[in-house]
């Protein structure tokens, strides 16, 4: 879930980024979180001297979600935006997305689920009509044999439905 700062050209990075590391965009969407959706996101993290930070900035103005798919897509979506401490990013991975575009250790461009279960509560928040184990029975197993083409106008991967896929 890229955090957006004020110019448009860091989610057209982003997204750039995903698309070239060859994830599918199941979803995508521009939100923006109040303070008390923002607090409810990091609730795990209530208490650490970082979460004021974090809900400030998630607050502080639109931002994109995505579902993404991939082979192992938690560990490579999380290797793509490269360490959480932008420092860091900057000097061992400055191709990252974090090394490129991070300002701060809290406002460090993205955000990644660090689990399947973290990735699912978090589909859940921000996707509530996605219901995620019809994807995996329906549209996953297609995605899977490449029956899928990108759609620049939604910004996301269909899957082509049968009679589509005998067109082509």
């Amino acid at each position: 879930r890229p955090a957006c700062p004020a110019t448009p050209l860091f989610p057209q990075a982003v997204h750039a980024a995903i698309l070239r590391h060859r994830f599918l965009i199941v979803r995508a969407k521009e939100l923006r979180c109040g303070p008390e959706q923002s607090r409810r996101f990091y609730r795990e993290h209530a208490g650490r001297f970082f979460y004021q930070r974090l809900v400030e900035f998630m607050a502080s103005g639109p931002m994109w979600a995505y579902i993404l798919a991939h082979e192992n897509a938690v560990p490579h979506w999380r290797s793509l935006m490269g360490p959480t401490k932008v420092f860091r990013a900057r000097h061992s991975d400055p191709d990252s997305i974090r090394g490129a575009y991070g300002l701060t250790d809290t406002r460090n461009t993205t955000h990644g689920s660090d689990s399947p279960a973290s990735a699912s509560r978090e589909i859940a928040f921000f996707f509530p009509e996605f219901d995620e184990q019809r994807w995996y029975e329906q549209d996953e197993p297609r995605l899977r044999r490449g029956q899928v083409f990108y759609s620049p106008e939604e910004h996301v991967h269909r899957v082509l439905c049968a009679d589509e896929a005998e067109v082509t």
